[in-house]
């Protein structure tokens, strides 16, 4: 795999850790009160905290679409169970529907997998680069070598006098490569071939423990922000339960146990990168959170729009020539009366269908009238008193 990797991850991982050194050894040379800035202990962690800075900035297109990713897959677990509900019995009908409902939600699995493909190598290449600087031992990247052959065998794009730059720095009086748990023979790798240490184990106590603090406590506060975006059901899921409590807990505690056996400088690395996570989640959800509050106010808007105007009377659709929407209208004709009402007594209501041609209708100019097809209604009695005239009549 070493064909792959290295050209892939370790060479410019390196590459790009070299770069920063050089920019800040310039940059330290032209300050009064920087020591021999090519070993100088701070110099080399802020190259340590650019290297890991750029390669977020460079992973931070494929983390956010990751958190874009968990985020479509809360949204569509729902409808997800519904379909599984539904189609339990037929797993080719169940597969055909979850596509459908992937591609019509804009979702695809790929890609939401892959960011996080390409950060594991990048972070594993980062730690390796880091760890060999001193291949002492027989641990996981060591080789094994004795401190000479370590001082004096180069590191990817670091020559020998790089690798031994990077060995003689101290951070705090600690140096860079050390651990706590490390051997005291592996110690002589930090100095010149028989020269006195200058430096004890408590030095790398007093600088490695609040780093392992600083990153432990970083690592809980992103699970933490990570997981109050979670939805309900999926925090309700068995699983998801035992995973959450991990992610707050376990692992915290897992950096507070292991960190005694990790160089200085990937405690380093790893402060610098969980502190990045917290700013790129806030930044991210907060953005999200404001696309989410204008795509419901759009939403508003276009409600309000269709909705009818306060004032304004909704218009009805005009009736076409032959009797309206239905090709039908009803009318009532009233016969008999006098000034004051109507008599009920007097009143026949006619109804009539059909188009203006039809019997009973409104004849057409030049045309004869029609009579109605049996219904006949009752002449309008002469006289304008009508009915009431008569019945005054009679009482006389």
């Amino acid at each position: 795999m070493s064909f792959i990797t290295n050209p892939l991850v370790y060479y410019p991982i390196s590459g790009i850790l070299w770069f920063w050194h050089k920019i800040l050894t310039f940059v330290g040379g032209l300050l009064p009160w920087v020591d021999a800035p090519d070993s100088n202990g701070v110099i080399w962690a802020l190259s340590v905290i650019f290297l890991v800075v750029t390669l977020r900035i460079m992973l931070f297109w494929p983390a956010a679409k990751q958190i874009r990713f968990s985020r479509k897959m809360q949204e569509m677990q729902p409808r997800m169970k519904e379909l599984q509900k539904r189609y339990k019995n037929d797993r080719e009908k169940l597969a055909t529907e979850t596509r459908k409902l992937q591609k019509a939600e804009g979702f695809n699995p790929v890609l939401g997998c892959l960011p996080m493909f390409i950060q594991i190598p990048v972070f594993l290449g980062l730690f390796h680069v880091l760890r060999s600087f001193n291949r002492m031992g027989e641990q996981f990247g060591a080789l094994g070598m004795t401190a000479e052959e370590t001082r004096n065998t180069g590191n990817y794009v670091f020559n020998a006098d790089e690798v031994q730059s990077f060995l003689d720095a101290r951070l705090f009086g600690a140096p860079l490569s050390s651990f706590i748990s490390q051997p005291v023979e592996q110690f002589q790798a930090f100095v010149d071939p028989g020269s006195v240490l200058d430096f004890e184990r408590w030095n790398i106590i007093l600088v490695a423990i609040p780093l392992m603090i600083v990153s432990a406590v970083t690592t809980h506060l992103n699970a933490r922000i990570s997981l109050s975006r979670q939805s309900p059901e999926a925090a309700a899921n068995p699983q998801a339960k035992i995973m959450n409590q991990l992610m707050l807990w376990a692992f915290p505690i897992g950096i507070l146990v292991t960190g005694a056996f990790w160089p200085m400088a990937i405690l380093v690395y790893m402060v610098t990168n969980n502190l990045w996570t917290l700013g790129q989640q806030y930044y991210l959800f907060e953005k999200m959170a404001k696309e989410d509050d204008a795509a419901a106010l759009l939403r508003r808007e276009e409600q309000k729009s269709l909705a009818p105007r306060v004032g304004v009377k909704p218009t009805k659709p005009k009736k076409t020539k032959g009797g309206g929407e239905g090709s039908s209208a009803a009318a009532t004709r009233v016969v008999g009366g006098d000034a004051d009402g109507v008599d009920d007594d007097k009143v026949d209501l006619v109804k009539t269908s059909g188009p203006a041609s039809s019997p009973g209708a409104a004849p057409r100019p030049g045309q004869r009238p029609q009579s109605s097809g049996g219904q006949r209604t009752r002449p309008a009695p002469k006289g304008g008193g009508g009915g009431q005239g008569k019945k005054k009549k009679r009482k006389r």
